[in-house]
């Protein structure tokens, strides 16, 4: 039987879902400044697509909190918000903590290993000042646990709510107190590894809320 082809709605949704990945990831990195104003014009001559991807994208950003509009208008990126912040925080938490909950009954070595593994790298790169590395080792320390939760609602959730933390966490991360991450994944871990999931499953949540000191204010 020959590999099937991808049909012309499969093709569609790979291109919205790259489009959307590439202005979140712009606008986490702080290429897309909050309050800049995103011109469907621009974004389209940027990413080389036609404007129909470039609105969708930007609607589910919208919904997401990382983009405001005001329709015939304009549309921007959001400022930092704290009480966006702190909704997404209370959200997020909520998530990894199920997923810990849920995952540790069913880690392996390779598990443990790959999250110690993602801590170090991500403890190099705060020592270096490498702010984009730091969140991407960030990212793959709790991944771990949702992908091995195995909760489809649970990575939906933290697909729509994480980002609008990580503008936060570029902040964080680029000052010596980030460091206590490094601490915090290493306890999870531990106490992962002696399957004592619901303390480990506290402690993710502290972790995702260690962000109130960083949050701006109003």
């Amino acid at each position: 039987m020959p590999v099937p082809v991808a049909g012309a709605s499969e093709q569609r949704q790979l291109l919205r879902d790259s489009v959307f990945v590439r202005i979140r990831d712009a606008i986490i990195e702080g290429t897309l400044e909050p309050g800049e104003r995103l011109l469907d014009g621009e974004l389209s001559g940027w990413l080389g697509v036609s404007r129909t991807p470039i609105r969708e994208a930007l609607a589910r950003l919208e919904s997401a909190g990382l983009v405001a509009t005001k329709p015939g208008r304009y549309t921007i990126v959001s400022p930092i918000d704290a009480r966006t912040v702190a909704d997404a925080q209370a959200v997020t938490a909520a998530m990894n903590e199920l997923a810990v909950r849920t995952a540790v009954p069913l880690l392996t070595g390779a598990d443990l290993a790959a999250m110690r593994e993602a801590n170090d790298a991500f403890d190099a790169a705060l020592r270096a000042g490498e702010v984009a590395a730091a969140i991407a080792a960030d990212d793959a320390f709790h991944r771990v646990a949702v992908d091995r939760a195995g909760n489809d609602a649970v990575r939906s959730v933290l697909d729509q709510y994480t980002p609008v933390l990580r503008r936060v966490e570029r902040i964080r991360f680029a000052s010596l107190r980030g460091r206590d991450s490094v601490a915090q994944h290493a306890r999870i871990i531990d106490l992962a590894a002696a399957g004592d999931a619901d303390a480990a499953a506290v402690e993710a949540r502290r972790n995702w809320l260690t962000l109130d000191a960083y949050a701006p204010a109003d």
